[in-house]
């Protein structure tokens, strides 16, 4: 019975860690904190650490080149070809690909895993949901020519790159549909039992999952090429200089979020370094507009003035060690169509006119939700500070990353500092959650904070159809400086991702679209 995570395997770990000073060979053992990890089911999952793991489990029918991630790849499909109206894409499947269970994989196993998404619902579906794709529709949207064939149409007005873009991202990952079926429960399309183990093609499996202790991993031995290390160990360590003494001391290959003091003390440490690679993370403090228990929260004066109260170059450079640089617009530099205007500078005294001007008083409370890991605490503690300044109290609830992620989707804050990464590498991707409210509400940024944007969400619509890519990009700068200028998000920061690694650890690799390393080609 899976209960506990191989006691066994714990124990001889452990012992070997401190008789050796060293890790087994074949198992990579990682360091961070797991408490962010709601679902590891792809049509679910949406939080940094699982989400980030998926691309070594699942495999989407295309995805980013790893070193050109602006260039398409084949995946699960060898190849594609868009249909006659520009509506539609013909998928051809590699031959030879199964799942780690065996089971090859088909055209049923694409149109289960795409449809089963949809109809699920949750929350990263609203990405399948720019195609034009509903749980009523999507049964007509998707068809079988062949065992190794199947044609995606779509009715929304994109064109058929962004349809690619779209289909790159993890919920869109071909999942097992004969390993599902055996653990449907209802008409849950194995999700229950989907949310803590895997049905995927990618190079590793999941052998067990003990929430907020560990996660195990297992090599695919039907994944091609196979990843050069058998098992992969990953360990909830909550306290961030807790992780870095486990791989200072070596009971750990691999370290992530440390904190800017932390990876700053590893820089010249030896037998252990520090390894750094750009991100799509932005980070950004958000006011829910539809939280009736504070008025202010939906006043645009506030949103103002926090734009001259985030003293955004001491959290740069003096906080955070130049491991973020500033960012002041909800798309990534790195990501086509960002712009690099950064007209916000840390201004008290302008910010208390605005303040004024807007009939908010001093001493005005508001509480602030964050996650209670580096950098969120350190940075929240820093906003508390330089907005009391202007007599705005933030009141810090630092909270386990579930239950901010939980708390943010059922609206239940007033305020929140916390990061969002790009699904797929395309402005759409950012612009779809941080400048699309669909009526009625939606699975969005705009959705979570509760502003209604109807313009703003047909702007966005617009330049998701453009055909041309000049005026596409054009059209993404013109969104950015509306919501830089008068929103109530106020983006901060990008990061890097950075990494602790032992010396002994090569061919670490990551994409600026990804939070996670690529684990394939990690050796030791």
């Amino acid at each position: 019975m899976k209960v506990r995570l191989s006691s066994l395997f714990l124990l001889t770990l452990a012992a070997s860690s401190h008789v050796y000073a060293a890790t087994p060979a074949d198992t990579l053992v990682v360091a961070e904190s797991l408490e962010g990890i709601i679902s590891l089911d792809p049509a679910e999952s949406f939080e940094q650490v699982s989400n980030g793991n998926l691309l070594n489990i699942y495999q989407q029918l295309v995805r980013s080149d790893r070193q050109k991630p602006d260039q398409l790849d084949p995946a699960i499909a060898k190849s594609w070809q868009a249909t006659s109206d520009g509506r539609g894409l013909i998928f051809t499947l590699t031959p030879g690909q199964k799942f780690s269970s065996g089971n090859p994989i088909t055209a049923d196993d694409v149109i289960f895993s795409l449809s089963r998404a949809v109809k699920l619902n949750k929350s990263p579906s609203f990405i399948l949901g720019e195609l034009g794709w509903t749980p009523d529709n999507v049964d007509g949207q998707i068809k079988k020519l062949a065992d190794d064939k199947v044609q995606i149409n779509w009715s929304a007005d994109i064109g058929s790159e962004l349809a690619l873009r779209l289909l790159t991202a993890p919920v869109a990952s071909i999942v097992d549909s004969k390993l599902l079926a055996s653990h449907q429960a209802g008409n849950d399309f194995g999700n229950g039992w989907l949310r803590s183990h895997s049905a995927g093609s990618g190079a590793y499996s999941i052998q067990n999952y003990v929430p907020h202790e560990a996660l195990f991993f297992k090599r695919n031995t039907y994944a091609q090429p196979q990843a050069k290390i058998d098992k992969v160990l990953f360990k909830n360590i909550a306290d961030a200089s807790t992780r870095r003494l486990l791989v200072l001391n070596g009971d750990a290959d691999i370290a992530y979020d440390l904190g800017a003091d932390q990876f700053a003390s590893l820089e010249h440490q030896p037998n252990v370094y520090v390894a750094k690679f750009p991100v799509s993370l932005i980070y950004y403090l958000g006011f829910n507009v539809g939280d009736k228990s504070q008025p202010v929260l939906a006043n645009p004066a506030l949103w103002e003035a926090a734009r001259w109260l985030v003293d955004y170059k001491t959290l740069s450079q003096g906080l955070l060690k130049g491991q973020y640089t500033i960012r002041q617009t909800f798309l990534p530099k790195g990501l086509a169509g960002s712009i690099d205007d950064q007209p916000y500078t840390y201004d008290v005294d302008k910010a208390k006119a605005i303040l004024k001007k807007g009939g908010i008083p001093e001493g005005t409370t508001i509480d602030l939700l964050v996650i209670n890991q580096p950098p969120y605490s350190d940075i929240a503690q820093a906003l508390q500070g330089s907005f009391a300044q202007a007599g705005i109290n933030l009141k810090i609830t630092p909270t386990i990353e579930s239950d901010v992620l939980t708390r943010m989707r059922a609206h239940q804050f007033q305020s929140i500092f916390t990061y969002w990464g790009a699904d797929y590498l395309d402005a759409n991707s950012n612009a779809s959650t941080f400048a699309y409210n669909p009526p009625g509400g939606g699975k969005t940024l705009a959705g979570r904070l509760q502003w209604n944007i109807p313009q703003i969400s047909a702007e966005t619509r617009a330049a998701a159809a453009q055909s041309d890519p000049q005026k596409r990009l054009a059209q993404y700068a013109d969104l950015q400086r509306e919501l830089q200028r008068n929103s109530p998000f106020v983006v901060a920061l990008q990061g890097q991702l950075l990494v602790a690694l032992r010396s002994n650890v090569k061919g670490a690799s990551q994409q600026i679209g990804n939070s996670q390393l690529f684990l394939d080609q990690i050796s030791k």
